[in-house]
Parts: structure tokens; sequence; C-alpha cells
């Protein structure tokens, strides 16, 4: 279903999976309160990840209906709409003192940290399947000469 949305999507969440499973595995040795980390670690990953379903959802309704107008307001509601959404839950794990908001903030950066990386993930996994080989542009395997 993701992949429908755009195809780079599962490659950014699981991007920001591993992100965060990095994050949690390095950062459980160095903090005191294990519980706050963890649950701030993951209440930022889950941001992300649902930011980063927001946006390609909005972007792909933006996309299919660029000449309807109206389009760019209920664009700009969604897009503001988000933001409102975390700074909301930041406020609420503050107030509550359920995670810490500097921990939910790194684990929001995997976003960024995904977006950044998804070529490379990209090009890993076309590799794989591609058997190991990369062909180039130009090139053709069936003229090969076999003497």
């Amino acid at each position: 279903m993701l992949k429908r949305i755009n195809p780079a999507l599962p490659q950014l969440i699981a991007g920001i999976l591993l992100y965060g499973i990095v994050l949690q595995l390095t950062g459980m040795w160095f903090v005191n309160d294990k519980l706050e980390y963890t649950l701030g670690l993951w209440i930022g990953i889950a941001l992300a990840i649902g930011m980063a379903i927001n946006m390609a959802i909005v972007i792909l309704d933006a996309v299919d209906a660029a000449a309807t107008s109206g389009r760019a307001v209920r664009t700009g509601f969604w897009s503001v709409l988000r933001y409102v959404v975390v700074v909301g839950v930041f406020v609420a794990a503050w107030y509550f003192k359920l995670a810490n908001p500097l921990i939910m903030f790194l684990g929001l950066m995997g976003l960024k940290v995904s977006a950044y990386l998804q070529p490379m993930f990209h090009k890993i996994i076309s590799r794989r399947q591609n058997g190991g080989s990369e062909m180039s542009v130009g090139s053709d395997k069936s003229s090969v000469n076999s003497d």
C-alpha cells in the first residue's frame, strides 16, 4: 500500500526504523532513565513515520489535482496540521513528563537522516534485486562475445 502512495516511502520508513534501532542500542548505555529515553525515542520515531506518510499523501494529492482550485489551501492545511500535531505531542510529553523532549527530537530527526540516506538504500536494494550486477547506461549483456 505504501508503495502505491510513493515508491520511495517503504525505503524511507525502513530507514527511519533502522535509525531508531541504532539510537536505541547505542543510547541505552549512556542514560540513567532508560524508560524515559525509550519512550522519547520511539514517540519521535512514530512521529517521523507519521510525518513521512502524511507528506507523501499530501504530495500525491497535490500532484493528482494540480489544476483543481482550492487544493493549495487544503495542502497548506495538512502541512500546518502536521506541525501542530508534532508540537502538541511534544508539549503533552513534556507536561506529563512521559518522555525526554530532546530524545523525542532526535527520534523525529530520523525522518531527515532517512531522507538523506534513502538514495543509498535504494542503490543497495536495487543491486541485490539485480543479482549483484549493475548495468550501466548503454550496456547490453546479450552482446557479450562468447568465443
